[in-house]
């Protein structure tokens, strides 16, 4: 009987966390061109109303399921990372700073020979925003969470001359923070469920 009572139990478990991720996943899909803050919010609740189940209950998902769950987290972590990442940093500089046309952001840039000017810098963010997550997602699914720190390396080194004013470093390092945390909280719920 006790096998009877587990195999529903786990059925309950992979249905709901089958909504869950597809329910976050549309939400973040419907922000990717503006940040909402609630849409934003209602995905990290059900995220973490996620991790919270997988990490009572003693039951692991089914391999077969277990891959479907690892393929929407994976999406739910490289594509939700762009609007909870753009709406950490609107609300660490208070919108201030301005975005470039080439998806980079406006610096005042003074040197002591020339007058204050505009330069945009850390173009390409969204791309590599995107690849950054994949990296993790799938590092962490693979069992090597350290692939964080290589991530955090690379674009640590890639941007490294990019960063001389203030509003870069916030910008790299709040935006780096918000996508590792929002990629590695939702993989790291999808392997809970796994493993």
């Amino acid at each position: 009987m006790d096998s009877a009572a587990d195999i529903l139990v786990t059925t309950i478990v992979v249905i709901f966390l089958f909504a869950a991720l597809c329910a976050s996943l549309a939400l973040v899909t419907v922000s990717l061109r503006r940040p909402s803050v609630v849409l934003l919010a209602v995905a990290g609740g059900l995220v973490v109303l996620c991790f919270v189940v997988v990490s009572v209950l003693p039951y692991n998902v089914p391999l077969l399921f277990g891959a479907l769950l690892a393929i929407l987290g994976v999406a739910l972590a490289v594509l939700g990372g762009n609007p909870f990442s753009r709406w950490a940093l609107s609300a660490a500089d208070g919108g201030r700073t301005k975005e470039g046309t080439r998806g980079g952001i406006l610096v005042e840039l003074m040197t002591e020979d020339s007058p204050a000017r505009e330069e945009e810098i850390l173009r390409g963010g969204t791309a590599i925003g995107y690849l950054e997550r994949a990296a993790v997602a799938l590092g962490i699914l693979a069992g090597f969470p350290a692939v964080i720190a290589v991530v955090v390396a690379l674009k640590g080194i890639g941007r490294f001359t990019e960063l001389a004013t203030p509003a870069a470093r916030e910008r790299f390092i709040v935006g780096t923070l918000a996508s590792l945390l929002w990629s590695s909280a939702v993989v790291g719920m999808v392997w809970l469920a796994i493993w």
